[in-house]
Order: C-alpha cells, then sequence, then structure tokens
C-alpha cells in the first residue's frame, strides 16, 4: 500500500438508490489482519456497503479504497484479490467438492496444478477430504458452507468478505466454522463479517461497527462497546401480572440507588447496574418483591437493543 494503513478506507462513504440512501456517508478502516465486523438489523446498509467494497456496486458519493486502488479503475484488479462469501450458497449442485473448487480456480485462471495443490490444502482446511468426490447436493448445511468458504479462497485472498456467514446453521456447524475462520485470521487473513448474530460478532470481530439507516452509530471491540453503552451486569425482574406496571413505574421514577438504567418489557423488567446482587439487596429494602429473578453479564446484544432499538425492521 502506498502510504495508507488501512487495507479498506472509506469517508463519507454514501449510496443512494433514487430518493433513498442505503448508506449514509459513513467513515471507516479496517487494517490488514484484522477481523472486522459490520453489525445491524435489516435494511441497516451493512449489504449496500459490502457491494460497494467488492465493486460490483459503485459508490454515489465519498471516498473508498481497496487495497489503496480506485474500486472504479481497478474494480479488476481488488476482485481478483478477494475472497467472497455471500449469504446464500451458491454452489453448482450437480458437480462433485473438489470439481466445484476447481471450476473456480480456473475462473481465476489458476493453473491445473496449482489448482490441485489448493483443492488439497482447501479440503483439509474445511474438513472436507472425504467427501471429494461426493455430489454437493449430498452434503448438510454445514458442509456446504464450509465448502463456500473453501471456495472463496482458492485464490488466496488478501481480504475475505463474509456475508452472514452462518446463517440457517445448527449450533455445533456454527462453532465449527467458526473454528474455520479462527484459523483464517490466524494465518493472517483479513476478515469483513457482516451478522445478525451478537456471539457471533463476539466470537469473531476484533473490532466492529453497528450500522442503522445506513449510518454507523458505533464503532470499537466488542468489549469496548459493552463498557461504553451498557453496565457489567443485568438483573431480570419477573413480577406477577398485577404487579409489572407498578413495579415498572416506581422503578423509572428512579431513587433506587445503583440502577443506572430501567428497560420495561412486556414480561420482565430490565436493571442495568454494575453489581447485581447489592441492586437485589436494595430492591428488597425498598419493598420490591418480584417472583423471579435473573443475574447476567451485559452482552453485545444487549448494546445493538440499545442503539438500535427493539422494533422489528422488514
Amino acid at each position: 500500500m502506498k502510504g495508507n494503513d488501512s487495507l479498506v478506507r472509506a469517508r463519507g462513504l454514501t449510496k443512494r438508490f433514487g430518493d433513498f440512501t442505503a448508506v449514509d456517508a459513513v467513515d471507516f478502516d479496517i487494517a490488514p489482519g484484522e477481523s472486522f465486523g459490520f453489525l445491524g438489523p435489516n435494511g441497516a446498509g451493512k449489504t449496500s456497503t459490502m457491494k460497494m467494497i467488492t465493486t460490483v456496486s459503485p459508490i454515489t458519493d465519498g471516498d473508498l479504497t481497496v487495497f489503496d486502488l480506485d474500486p472504479v479503475e481497478d474494480g479488476p484488479v481488488i476482485r481478483s484479490r478477494l475472497g467472497v462469501v455471500p449469504q446464500e450458497d451458491n454452489l453448482d449442485l450437480e458437480l462433485s467438492v473438489a470439481e466445484n473448487l476447481y471450476v473456480y480456480g480456473r475462473y481465476h485462471d489458476l493453473d491445473k496444478a496449482t489448482i490441485r495443490l489448493r483443492i488439497d490444502e482447501l479440503l483439509d482446511f474445511s474438513q472436507l477430504s472425504e467427501k471429494r468426490d461426493s455430489p454437493v447436493d449430498d452434503l448438510s448445511g454445514g458442509m456446504k458452507r464450509r465448502l463456500t468458504i473453501a471456495r472463496s479462497l482458492i485464490n488466496q485472498p488478501d481480504l475475505v468478505i463474509l456475508d452472514e456467514p452462518t446463517t440457517g446453521l445448527d449450533p455445533q456447524a456454527r462453532h465449527v466454522l467458526w473454528d474455520r475462520l479462527r484459523q483464517l485470521k490466524s494465518r493472517g487473513a483479513t476478515l469483513i463479517i457482516t451478522t445478525h448474530y451478537m456471539d457471533e460478532a463476539q466470537q469473531l470481530c476484533d473490532r466492529l461497527v453497528v450500522m442503522d439507516g445506513g449510518r454507523i452509530v458505533a464503532e470499537d471491540s466488542p468489549a469496548g462497546l459493552i463498557r461504553t453503552h451498557s453496565t457489567r451486569e443485568v438483573l431480570e425482574l419477573f413480577f406477577d401480572p398485577v404487579d409489572h406496571a407498578a413495579a415498572s413505574t416506581r422503578l423509572e421514577n428512579g431513587g433506587i440507588g445503583g440502577i443506572q438504567r430501567v428497560e420495561t418489557l412486556s414480561e420482565r423488567i430490565l436493571l442495568y447496574t454494575e453489581d447485581a446482587d447489592a441492586t437485589l439487596t436494595v430492591l428488597e429494602s425498598n419493598d420490591f418483591h418480584p417472583r423471579g429473578t435473573l443475574t447476567r453479564r451485559s452482552t453485545l446484544e444487549d448494546v445493538f437493543l440499545r442503539l438500535t432499538g427493539r422494533h422489528l425492521t422488514d
């Protein structure tokens, strides 16, 4: 790179579709070797941002460089250095596992000997060596996802972009895939991940941005976001239905020590506090008697819901 420490650099990056602004003047930098996440509800602008980075959608306004190159002038060069894992698997179901990798290698103009060597390496990496000659249609969902990721690595990309990498997978398959991605990062790969799963972002991302309405509303490491936008612990209170509203009103009116924020939901009340046990003791001394309680550490999901709201987004 030419004096630029960022593998991807955006300043005022904007994408409009007619009168609709999908990405609204966002700034971010992604460093080499980093696992960087885009987190946000549907319609937040994540996919539109990814399409601009991968050069398949032109920017409307602002500046964007990838590998210190201009996506408009250098699109083919940029794409040759990318590995892209789409949200939906688009494998050729009629071909075998190895044949899917071979076809993609030829797409990148790799010679046959190089492709064969990389097929062996990628099948071992993705734990699919025993399925080498199996038709893709016979694979499980988790295996297909691992093959899609392996295919994206055939050209040994400098940057791997994964759009919702584990959507639809069961917990076991998700954890296997997380392990593959951690191995990939340990080998020096730079990852960009979009996800709806808070635990996935917390497990895989060194740093992430939270997007909402086309804008970046927060940026930090997962732990940093929790420190900034939540408390150390959350105390969940469950009251009988006849007592729920009155308890909520009393708590939201304040005056109870140790509670930094109160969030009332239909079936429980969330108290954000640094010490849930101490807060519970104070509540009991103030004549609060919930029928049940739950103490837990704050999570990235608490941050996400605070920043983007609990409303559904289609």
